[in-house]
This record gives structure tokens, sequence and C-alpha cells, in this order.
């Protein structure tokens, strides 16, 4: 197949997008934005013509030139652009989170399945060279049976609220957090219920709670638990721990090492392994790479968009039991 042609919609949240497709051999064949300064910066930024340069998406629909696009806008207008795209038969790569609803999550499903064309949602964590080691161990058996995981999204928005941001509907569980629900999905499955507990007291500028720690239920008896923090004063992490029956793993997104824990055949634990990482926690070339390799093959993208469902399911289910007080147990039917 030859060079992929692509339009990168949204350039706030886009240049990393630009760089990551130009690595793997794409060709930029159109950038996007409402805001003049932000296409400017990144027309002159990687020497994209003017013609090149749009203001409205609309423009883009219809022009033969564009095998696919990247949707980085904010994302209250994921599905109906993401929508859009697919009907005109463009392949799509959305940012994360899918979608802030299981209403606009489903019609985006549908969207894909019959336009034919590829959907992939961006869940960066899947590409983070640290948790994809955790994912090989977990899968080869080294931690054995796992019995409890947690990760956290610990990142403080002070700085970061904007209208889009403090929409109520883009609570911080599904805005920020989904990235440590899909990592617990990733690792463990779909959880059958959650239950949660929220509190606000640090974000003034949200209408919705600025911290929420919810426990899971996996098969097998697992429980897993997720922390999100969006007014935690800390540095940004989502440190994440694995324990399984012979072995424990600590590691995070943003250290150049994890910890490794086994046991003996005795129970007896071994000294810990410190396991050197590569830190890029936003591993954009990666995951561009796998949506090309999806596109080239025709097979599903790792995280298409029942994957992307499924986690704002689950974000959804924590929400509505951190405001009821009850466990809720995720609708899967996408």
């Amino acid at each position: 197949m030859k060079s992929l042609k692509i339009a990168v919609i949204g350039l706030q949240f886009g240049m990393a997008h630009i760089e990551g497709a130009v690595s793997c051999g794409a060709r930029i064949a159109a950038i996007c934005d409402t805001d003049a300064d932000h296409l400017h910066a990144a027309g002159e930024r990687y020497g994209i013509p003017a013609e090149k340069r749009f203001s409205d998406h609309r423009a883009l629909l219809a022009r033969g030139d564009i095998d696919a696009v990247v949707i980085a806008v904010p994302d209250q207008q994921h599905r109906a652009l993401s929508c859009a795209f697919l009907a005109a038969g463009k392949h799509v790569l959305c940012e994360k989170p899918m979608a802030l609803t299981c209403e606009d999550a489903r019609a985006m499903v549908r969207a894909a399945d019959t336009s034919g064309c590829q959907f992939m949602v961006g869940q960066i964590c899947r590409f983070t060279p640290a948790f994809e080691r955790a994912k090989e161990l977990v899968e080869n058996g080294t931690l054995g049976e796992l019995y409890f995981l947690e990760s956290e999204y610990a990142h403080d928005y002070m700085k970061l609220v904007d209208n889009w941001r403090a929409d109520p509907l883009r609570h911080g569980v599904i805005g920020g957090g989904c990235h440590a629900v899909d990592l617990l999905r990733w690792l463990a499955g779909d959880p059958r219920e959650v239950f949660a507990y929220g509190t606000h007291r640090l974000l003034p500028q949200v209408p919705y709670d600025d911290a929420t720690v919810a426990v899971m239920r996996f098969d097998g008896d697992t429980m897993g638990k997720v922390f999100v923090s969006t007014g935690c004063k800390r540095d940004y992490t989502m440190r994440t721990v694995i324990y399984g029956t012979r072995g424990t793993l600590i590691c995070d997104n943003t250290s150049p090492s994890m910890t490794l824990f086994t046991a003996g055949a005795d129970g007896m634990a071994h000294e810990p392994e410190i396991i050197s990482m590569e830190v890029n926690n936003h591993n954009a070339a990666r995951e561009f790479a796998a949506f090309a390799d999806a596109i080239r093959r025709g097979t599903p993208a790792p995280t298409d968009a029942r994957e992307g469902a499924k986690t704002v399911a689950v974000c959804r289910a924590i929400i509505e039991s951190s405001e009821t007080g009850k466990p809720v147990c995720p609708e899967y039917s996408f």
C-alpha cells in the first residue's frame, strides 16, 4: 500500500499525532483547526502549505486525497466528527475518550460498522512501553494468576480547566481516568461490577467530583481499583501495581524503571528486579503504526469501536455508582 494520506483535525492536541504519523511514513494531506493561531503554528512548524490548512472540517469530507483522519478535538465533538468522516469513507483515529456517553458510543459503533472503515480510539496507555511490558508479563505467566490490580490517574487540572473540560459530562473519571480504566480492562478483562466514592474539595472550577475511587470485580474473583484525582498536588502519574500469585509488578508511565517481585517454588520472594524502561507516555508513533497496520491488513484495530465503547461504559458506571452510592454492573451490549 502507498503511504497513507491523512488529515489531522484539532491542533492543540494534534501536534503529536502529526509527528507520529510522519514518523510512520504517512503524508499530511490536510490540517484543520478553528483557531487560526493553532492552524498557523502547526503549518509553519511542519512545513504544511496554506492550501492544506483548513478552518472547517466539512471542507475535508469529500476530498479524494485523504485516506484517514485523526480527530483530536474536544471530547464533546468526537461523535459528530467521527460519524461524518466514517460516512464519507475515511478511516478514523479518534482521541480518547471515545465519547462522553454510552449513547454517543453506540452511535459511533454503528457508524463504524456501517462504513466498513477502520475506527480506532487513542487509548495511548496500551502503547506506553512500561504498560506494554506489564501486559507481556501478565500474559506469559510471570506473575501467575492475577488477584488484584490497581491504577491511578493523578493529574492536577488547576491550570488546565477551560469550558469544555468544565462540562458536567466530562467528569474526571471519563475525561482522564479513562486511561486507568482502559488499562485495567486491557490487563484483566471487563469488570462485572463497580462501586465508587467521590469527593470534590480541590477543583472549584468544575461541577463534578475531583477525586474518585472505584473498586471492581472481574471474572475469576480478581479485584481491581482505580483512583482518579484531577485536583491533586503532585506530579502527573499513572502508578500501577499488578498483584499475582507468583509475583508483583510496580510500574508507571513516567519512570525509567519498573520493579518486579517474584517468588520461588517455596513461595518465598526473591530480591526485586529493577527493569529499565523507555519513558514515552504519549507514544503517538506506536499508536499510529497500529492504526496504519489495521488499515493495510484489513484487521480490527487494537482499540476498535467496541473496545472504546466498553471503556466508556465502565467509566459511566463508576460515575453512576459514586452519585447513587450503589454498585453498578457496566452494560457492554454495543
